[in-house]
């Protein structure tokens, strides 16, 4: 799988001021009870309700903003940038942004980010595990001097260092950023935000990115992969690579869908990473598996296939998906309204008496590629701102995946139930171009 990316933008309709920078530095299942114990029942709580947020946003982005499209998306990368939001934010506005992201406090949500970076996001390649990387940046406007409680939080919690910029020079602020986004994310993720986005009134930009590259436990074979039909939701069908293996898989069978799990390669690590496959049994039933992963609670954690069994057929496509959307609308949707009013964030940067600080655009961006050898994926999430079920398992040793048809897809941290990216591959053929 490959990066992810998404950029948030703030607007302040008081284009009063000139602008600071400020760049983050970088800084199997339930067996495994070692690492498990190091995870607190708050902690474990506090995951727990951060994966809910995760398919919260997955049903309402897939089945409504883009049903028909090839999508990936990192939810982890959001839920950091709302929380370095809501450590800027007091009052009502806070008390939202808390309700949002299913925390008490924004302590507990930096305390969950400071807690989930040596245990999740350690990079495990030193040990035979997948490189993983997380990067926080902030950037903003030269005149705007940065609170010291704010700036305490991101230099300690999210490892930032903060710097001035002058937004007035639009190109220059855009190419620091979106060099910023390219270098977190291995080269995987560029043109996060375009200097049209950035005007007289900008301020301030935060930005999150999260990297991840795997290889397979049981790699594919190459010479094994061939051309087949894949369906679409319309229809009709394309001619996609397929990648098999005659090895037993990680699978289990529901009523209306069936789960493949794709183990990463460990090594020393004591993580355990995988690719999760939802496929639903009708070749349309893609809308209504992604309504029912975001109604049932829990569904991710009790869906998890725990044995491997002998499969008759194997089969799942080769994609790769570039994805960016704009992300305050489907926001707004899910009732997170007033980071976007004239409420304003108050304790981030110093402002006169007549001077609020809002989220104008919040822009999300994306890659993942799957093919025999593994997965890389990465993600950022930058913010502007600007001034002014059942587990009825069906009784069959020999089973088959064949994923000829749309399905949705999760790459998780196991031990601790940890969701990184989620998507939905609706036609693997479709060309992916960054823009």
């Amino acid at each position: 799988m490959a990066p992810f990316c998404s950029h948030f933008i703030f607007n302040n309709l008081k284009p009063l001021f000139p602008y600071t920078r400020a760049n983050f530095n970088t800084f199997r299942p339930r067996h495994h009870q070692s690492l498990l114990a190091k995870t607190s029942r708050d902690l474990q709580q506090s995951i727990k309700n951060q994966t809910q947020v995760s398919t919260t946003l997955a049903t309402r982005l897939l089945s409504h903003n883009f049903p028909d499209s090839n999508v990936v998306f990192s939810p982890l990368s959001i839920h950091v940038v709302l929380s370095i939001l809501a450590a800027g934010s007091k009052g009502p506005l806070l008390d939202q942004l808390l309700a949002f992201l299913k925390a008490n406090t924004a302590t507990d949500l930096n305390s969950l980010y400071s807690r989930l970076v040596p245990l999740i996001f350690a990079d495990g390649s030193p040990n035979g595990g997948p490189r993983l990387s997380v990067a926080n940046g902030v950037w903003v406007h030269k005149t705007f001097p940065v609170k010291p409680s704010f700036k305490e939080i991101v230099d300690n919690t999210y490892k930032a260092t903060c710097n001035q910029v002058d937004f007035q020079n639009k190109e220059e602020v855009a190419n620091e950023v979106n060099l910023w986004a390219e270098k977190q994310t291995n080269g995987l993720i560029k043109n996060v935000i375009s200097a049209n986005a950035i005007d007289n009134i900008s301020m301030l930009i935060l930005a999150n990115a999260v990297y991840f590259k795997g290889v397979w436990m049981e790699k594919f074979n190459d010479s094994m992969t061939e051309e087949d039909d894949f369906h679409l939701l319309d229809g009709n069908k394309v001619q996609v690579p397929f990648m098999t293996s005659r090895n037993n898989q990680f699978v289990r069978v529901y009523d209306d869908f069936k789960v493949l799990g794709l183990p990463y390669l460990n090594g020393q690590d004591k993580r355990k990473f995988t690719m999760y496959f939802f496929l639903p049994h009708e070749k349309d039933g893609l809308p209504s598996l992604v309504e029912k992963v975001g109604s049932t609670p829990d569904f991710l954690e009790r869906h998890i296939p725990h044995h491997k069994v002998k499969l008759r057929e194997f089969l799942i496509p080769k994609f790769k998906i570039l994805f960016g959307f704009e992300a305050s609308d489907m926001l707004k949707e899910l009732g997170l309204v007033l980071p976007f009013s004239d409420v304003g964030f108050t304790e981030m940067v110093e402002l006169l008496q007549d001077e609020w600080l809002s989220v104008s655009s919040i822009y999300h961006k994306s890659f993942v590629d799957v093919n025999e050898e593994g997965t890389e994926a990465a993600a950022v999430t930058a913010v502007h701102m600007l001034c002014g079920s059942s587990r009825k398992k069906v009784e069959e040793n020999i089973v088959d995946f064949v994923a000829d048809h749309p399905f949705l897809f999760v790459i998780r941290e196991d031990v601790s139930g940890v969701v990184l990216f989620m998507g939905q591959v609706i036609n693997p053929q479709v060309d992916c171009k960054d823009s």
